[in-house]
């Protein structure tokens, strides 16, 4: 099982279990849900590589745990970016970046580091859709 951590030997790491990594599909991923800013999307590859971004497109915003995965890549479904799943950055010619949460596997059980889930991205608003979204659109423009 692969460990896909930005530094696996970091004792200051204070890890909080997410899931087993059989609840993740492969080449799918699940949502992990923050109590603040946008939600993280855990991704498993074809050989159960396991990574985690933030779950939302540099170039629109899109959701990508809704995505394909293929390879260490994943496609955002809303306009087909590639974003590579080890560094949360968009392959050429499309750029941009979404922040990349360290990851670790032990035992079967995957693993999110605390601190990087209570303050990477937390400034950014979550997405609304559907009717709420538009009524908050409306509240908008007749402000």
């Amino acid at each position: 099982m692969s460990n896909n951590s930005s530094n696996p030997n970091n004792s200051g790491n204070e890890w909080q279990v997410i899931c087993r990594v059989e609840d993740i599909p492969v080449l799918g991923a699940r949502r992990v849900a923050r109590p603040v800013g946008v939600d993280v999307a855990v991704f498993r590859n074809a050989e159960n590589q396991v990574f985690a971004l933030l779950d939302r497109c540099p170039h629109k915003g899109g959701p990508l745990s809704q995505g394909i995965v293929f390879g260490t890549s994943v496609a955002c479904p809303l306009h087909n970016w590639a974003i590579g799943l080890d560094d949360g950055c968009a392959k050429s010619p499309d750029e941009g970046c979404t922040p990349k949460f360290a990851v670790k596997v032990a035992e079967g059980v995957v693993h999110l580091d605390s601190k990087e889930l209570a303050t990477h991205a937390v400034e950014l608003e979550r997405p609304v859709a559907g009717p709420a979204n538009r009524a908050r659109l409306s509240e908008d423009t007749a402000a």
